[in-house]
């Protein structure tokens, strides 16, 4: 894989067009979480120190295509960017088709690009636009580099130089030191909802890992190969699937007890039962202490740990436990960790463990496909770029 590097360019006084990922939880206008954003910020700031002309894009959420709509705005992270660059001048475009001219060292940031039409299905015409905005085209939200959309693919396409930005570079290096001779023992803990949606990866870390430990409602389909478990969130169309994956792996690490409740609620109080002890009224929210002291004792005893998805339902304090004592173990391992996923960011803000992971990817979809060996298709544009404009 040969892709550009910024740094490998001039850009000094060129029309520099950055693809960010800045799609963060935004409340009542007010940031929940700048992680996203703090790890944008190194290819920004080269680019203002190189005296380029930078301009930012960026989606936001999942608004409905050629609709504004406030919520979905990016006006709450142009109001953040004049903080931390309060010592240049900040714009903001509503319109990416009527853009004023930037000085060197400036920087205008472009409206959700998911309020244009034609994003979603990487259109021509649109992504011809967005390459005529600019001189060079950064790749570099990770985050995104798994869909082939107009902002992410098409635009490098019909860009005459394209790269890759330095957080794009970084998950990239850390992702293939995960996958390539990692110190072992080495643990991957997935959760989630569906395990649908996870069947591949599973497939993949079963064959890297050591051990593979589920949760959430992951781990409840597997629950239900063998147990009723009321309730519960889990897919019974799934069963046959994971019945046969689990029977083939021996090093597929499932619940043996569970923290339930009778009704999905933040105040609801916890009960730990082992599966076979699970009432028609009651719903698995939560790894149970047995499970919780097993599954710690194999992190601690690992030397590399893969982590995607918290393992229950930690939004409730009564049903955090187990997210909390696995997320603390990960912490704790004095090893290589790498942790990526939207609602991981999450439990890594919630437990003040940021600077106690090795590495934290900004990606959920992409940092899992990237696992799985899948061509990301920013990448593959990328090295195709390459290759044409040598």
């Amino acid at each position: 894989m040969k892709i550009r590097n910024l740094n490998e360019l001039n850009i000094t006084g060129k029309k520099v067009l950055i693809r960010c990922d800045l799609n963060v939880p935004i409340k009542d206008g007010i940031i929940q979480s700048d992680a996203r954003i703090l790890a944008s910020l190194p290819t920004i700031k080269y680019a203002l120190q190189k005296k380029a002309k930078v301009i930012i894009m960026s989606h936001l959420g999942r608004p409905k295509e050629g609709i504004y709509e406030k919520k979905y705005s990016l006006l709450p992270i142009f109001e953040y960017f004049k903080k931390i660059f309060h010592y240049t001048k900040i714009y903001f475009c509503h319109d990416y088709s009527n853009i004023n001219e930037i000085n060197s060292g400036e920087i205008l940031i472009l409206e959700n690009v998911r309020f244009n039409l034609g994003e979603l299905k990487n259109n021509k015409k649109l992504s011809k636009k967005y390459s005529e905005l600019c001189d060079i085209f950064v790749m570099d939200a990770f985050g995104s580099s798994h869909r082939k959309q107009a902002s992410t693919y098409g635009v490098g396409k019909f860009s005459n130089i394209a790269c890759a930005g330095f957080l794009l570079i970084s998950e990239i290096t850390n992702l293939k030191k995960i996958l390539k001779n990692p110190k072992r023992p080495m643990v991957a803990i997935v959760g989630g909802a569906k395990v649908s949606t996870k069947f591949n990866i599973l497939n993949k870390l079963v064959n890297i890992a050591d051990f593979v430990i589920v949760g959430g409602g992951i781990a409840n389909t597997f629950l239900a190969i063998d147990y009723n478990i009321g309730k519960s969130l889990y897919e019974p169309e799934y069963i046959s699937e994971a019945k046969k994956l689990l029977k083939k792996n021996n090093n597929l690490l499932i619940p043996i007890d569970s923290r339930v409740g009778r009704n999905f609620s933040c105040s609801e109080k916890d009960i730990v039962k082992i599966p076979s002890d699970i009432n028609k009224n009651e719903e698995i929210m939560d790894f149970g202490d047995k499970t919780i002291k097993k599954f710690v004792n194999v992190i601690k005893k690992s030397n590399t740990i893969i982590w995607n998805g918290p393992v229950g339902v930690f939004e409730f304090p009564n049903f955090r436990k187990g997210t909390e004592s696995i997320a603390k173990a990960i912490a704790n391992n004095p090893g290589f960790s790498i942790a990526g996923g939207g609602d991981t960011l999450s439990v890594i803000d919630m437990f003040c463990i940021k600077n106690k992971i090795s590495y934290i990817s900004t990606g959920g979809g992409a940092f899992l496909e990237f696992i799985e060996g899948k061509k990301l298709p920013a990448i593959q544009m990328l090295e195709e770029n390459l290759k044409i404009n040598i």
